[in-house]
């Protein structure tokens, strides 16, 4: 319904299909899109996976209203965190972790959750109207679940985008290093496509040592600690908001959130 999946040339592209609403991520389309993931992992005619998304915007980040589906009457912190834990800290790391190259083509905004699908990612192609942003501190919570920002950003300019909530440009996010090239927005996808086949040129075990000896590298340097360690601080922000009334807050930036242009 909502993930577009097709393979030619030893390249996988999954696409995030709901552009109506930003390609905001509800149950159904994360569990799609997982299943693209894995789909794709599997298969031995596939040596790249690119993830990419069709309209305006990349994601606007969790569909927290369901995208229409029911809302429960009442919202626990142990329902937050079983679902946290599976959809999106579990399905991120599972992404990071295929043995594959994968390629992230992102446009326009990519909000909170948006990071989520393209931080897994070994590597970033966006287009000069990309966009960045984590801006959860407004709802009491340090950051999103998958908490790549010091990695990904250096713990300065980590700070700062979540101090401020402000958007990261694709400049700025190409100079720390989390964008690996930034182009015009009408080559963002024959660009990302070129890199592809580029990689499926590669012998497909070389790629996959490869890709471990770097993902090794960085948890050994703590990354898989941080991020589990840092969920649970994350769980906190929720907790909090449950006991001061604050969730409401959660659905009025999911609605801002669905209605950019």
């Amino acid at each position: 319904m909502y993930i577009l999946y097709e393979v030619a040339d030893r390249i996988a592209t999954i696409t995030l299909n709901r552009p109506d609403a930003a390609n905001a991520q509800n149950a159904a389309l994360l569990d799609e899109l997982d299943a693209a993931w894995v789909r794709a992992g599997d298969d031995p005619d596939v040596s790249v996976i690119v993830l990419r998304a069709e309209g305006k915007h990349f994601s606007a980040g969790h569909d927290m209203t369901g995208g229409g589906g029911p809302v429960p009457d009442k919202i626990t912190l142990d329902m937050i965190y079983t679902t946290e834990s599976r959809r999106y800290l579990e399905y991120s790391m599972r992404w990071r972790n295929i043995p594959k190259p994968s390629i992230a083509a992102v446009q326009g905004r990519c909000i909170a959750g948006g990071l989520l699908l393209c931080w897994p990612c070994d590597l970033i192609i966006a287009s000069e109207d990309a966009k960045f942003s984590d801006p959860v501190v407004m709802m009491g919570i340090g950051g999103v679940e998958y908490h790549g920002h010091t990695w990904e950003l250096g713990p300065r300019k980590a700070k700062e985008i979540l101090f401020t909530g402000r958007p990261v440009t694709a400049e700025e996010a190409e100079k720390t290093g989390m964008v690996n090239k930034v182009v015009p927005r009408d080559q963002l996808d024959t660009e990302t496509r070129a890199l592809a086949e580029q990689i499926a040129k590669m012998p497909p075990f070389g790629l996959r040592q490869a890709k471990r000896a770097v993902n090794q590298t960085l948890d050994v340097q703590g990354f898989y600690a941080a991020i589990q360690s840092v969920f649970d601080v994350h769980q906190t922000g929720h907790g909090n908001a449950l006991s001061v009334g604050g969730w409401p807050v959660l659905m009025k930036l999911d609605e801002m959130k669905q209605n950019i242009k």
